[in-house]
């Protein structure tokens, strides 16, 4: 290497790497001494939201234990604090959303105390259209499957491939779910235990033997997946168009989710989506007589029908009494709505 060369090297280590890289320390130490900053800022929010929230609580419970005893003229006071007390509780979940909080059971069981908030709307709204999509692309994934074994494929190893994706598929979305309501996401009740059920279910069909019974069971099976996979891809697109066009005009908060059965949010278009449910909720409970009648048969040794056939009916009782309260609840709005005007 001539003087030149290495003269040139020199400068190069002097100016591009040495000047930059003592730049970077000083941003990087500035970088850890605003982390330690923002772990003492978010923990001093948890804690303050946790004494106003417990002091919320003690507030509700004194003044429900009064509200018998009021005066007729308190009595829009006292409404009037309710009122302020549900609109605080409301800005406490929203708080909460950006602040670190603990897994719940699930979460701790598959990742343990990992920290799973995203601490900025950018990432929350990328997290969650991330999860959108996955579920869209494996509804498709899973109709066009369930189509070609249903009509063209015909063996055990290739349903059970399709069972497999099914149980990977569905465990995906409760640890998504999960990471999504830590997240500020609203879903929950039956729609979250829809699929906990739906995994076991498709765990137990998975671990079917091939025999009799299950080649009995199996073409009504494929075609209620295909059905199913069909339906949620609608549920999709007309869900995201009302939450779209919901969330302009600020009714819907702005990390709901679709979720697979009716809500009230969906009301518009009803005609359209309800039979579809309906239809699919009693091919469930058609799947769980059928199954029981085969659990009856002589032939019959695995346990695995009995245990589809009670799992297919708790999934037909969850969606259609859940599905029949949300009509119900929307209908005694409505009602209460046309009273007041």
């Amino acid at each position: 290497m001539n003087s030149a060369t290495f003269n040139d090297c020199l400068r190069d280590w002097e100016e591009e790497l040495q000047d930059p890289y003592q730049q970077l320390q000083e941003t990087h130490k500035l970088y850890k001494q605003k982390l330690e900053e923002l772990s003492k800022l978010q923990g001093n929010c948890s804690s303050s939201i946790a004494r106003q929230k417990k002091k919320l609580k003690e507030l509700s419970e004194g003044l429900r234990k009064c509200k018998s005893s009021v005066k007729e003229e308190e009595k829009n006071e006292l409404n009037k604090l309710q009122n302020l007390i549900k609109e605080r509780q409301s800005t406490f979940f929203e708080m909460e959303a950006f602040l670190p909080k603990e897994n719940g059971l699930y979460l701790r069981l598959v990742l343990g105390n990992v920290n799973v908030t995203l601490l900025s709307k950018q990432a929350k709204f990328a997290y969650k259209d991330e999860y959108e999509k996955f579920k869209l692309y494996l509804t498709i994934i899973l109709l066009i499957l369930s189509f070609t074994f249903r009509f063209f494929l015909n063996s055990r190893v290739t349903d059970a491939v399709f069972n497999f994706l099914l149980v990977w598929y569905y465990c995906t979305l409760t640890i998504r779910e999960s990471i999504l309501i830590n997240n500020g996401s609203r879903i929950k009740g039956w729609w979250v235990l829809n699929h906990y059920i739906s995994t076991f279910l498709s765990g137990v069909i998975l671990t079917w033997p091939d025999g009799v019974m299950y080649h009995m069971f199996r073409n009504q099976y494929m075609s209620f997946c295909m059905f199913q996979s069909f339906v949620q891809f609608l549920q999709y697109y007309y869900q995201s168009g009302c939450l779209y066009r919901l969330r302009s005009l600020g009714e819907r908060h702005t990390m709901d989710l679709t979720v697979e059965g009716f809500q009230s949010w969906m009301w518009r278009g009803l005609t359209f989506l309800l039979p579809f449910l309906f239809f699919g909720q009693f091919w469930q409970l058609f799947n769980a007589l059928t199954l029981f009648h085969l659990a009856r048969d002589p032939q019959c040794r695995e346990w695995q029908v009995i245990m589809c056939s009670i799992t297919f009916l708790l999934h037909f009782l969850g969606n259609f009494f859940t599905t029949l309260r949300v009509v119900h609840q929307k209908f005694q709005t409505q009602t209460e709505s046309k009273k007041k005007n």
